[in-house]
């Protein structure tokens, strides 16, 4: 009774040694695996990065190079005059707050000097809004350097200011045909009524 007692004691040591093997050799892989899942991780995370939103915006005037250049979403006017060659030596650069964000199918005007002193008006509502449009003061250039605003959709505006008077709220540029929501939520941020 004794002798199969002690063979079932040495049965079960083996056993367990047996499992104690198998389970470092799972160790071992399961660390392996979590090795090469963390090499994968950057991988997919450069996939995503590359997938960044794009920006289109339009620089024309007093630079080198102008045209409608491609840059990341949240990108600043510098970046967008710095991709159009930099300033002509004319150049106003006073005449745009370079450090404002761009937004998509923002047309960017780099003024003269001479452009920028033929309109004085224009340059001190500029100081006293920050860069916004003011839409009862703008030009209809100024209303197409905003995004999604054209020759006709500028015109519009005009014609409404002159019919109704001066624009109580921002929301009010909804009032004219062909800008609702869509157009307005990428407009709000860069209009004012002061």
């Amino acid at each position: 009774m004794k002798k199969n007692i002690g063979i079932v004691i040495c049965l079960a040591a083996v056993i367990l040694s047996g499992c104690g093997k198998d389970s470092q050799s799972y160790f071992e892989e399961s660390s392996e695996w979590t090795e090469e899942a963390s090499v994968l991780e950057p991988a997919a995370e450069e996939h995503e990065t590359s997938e960044e939103e794009k920006y289109c915006v339009y620089v024309c005037g007093a630079v080198k190079s102008p045209g409608v250049y491609e840059l990341p979403a949240g990108g600043r006017i510098y970046e967008a005059i710095l991709m159009a060659g930099g300033f002509l030596e004319n150049a106003s650069k006073d005449s745009i707050n370079q450090a404002e964000e761009v937004a998509d199918g923002q047309m960017i005007k780099i003024l003269t000097e001479e452009e920028a002193e033929a309109q004085p008006l224009a340059q001190e509502d500029l100081k006293n809004t920050d860069g916004r449009v003011n839409l009862n003061t703008a030009s209809a250039e100024d209303l197409m350097s905003l995004p999604g605003i054209g020759e006709a959709k500028a015109m519009s505006i005009l014609s409404y200011r002159e019919e109704h008077g001066r624009f109580s709220s921002i929301e009010d540029i909804m009032n004219i045909t062909g800008i609702k929501e869509g157009v307005y939520s990428k407009i709000k941020d860069y209009i004012t009524v002061n």
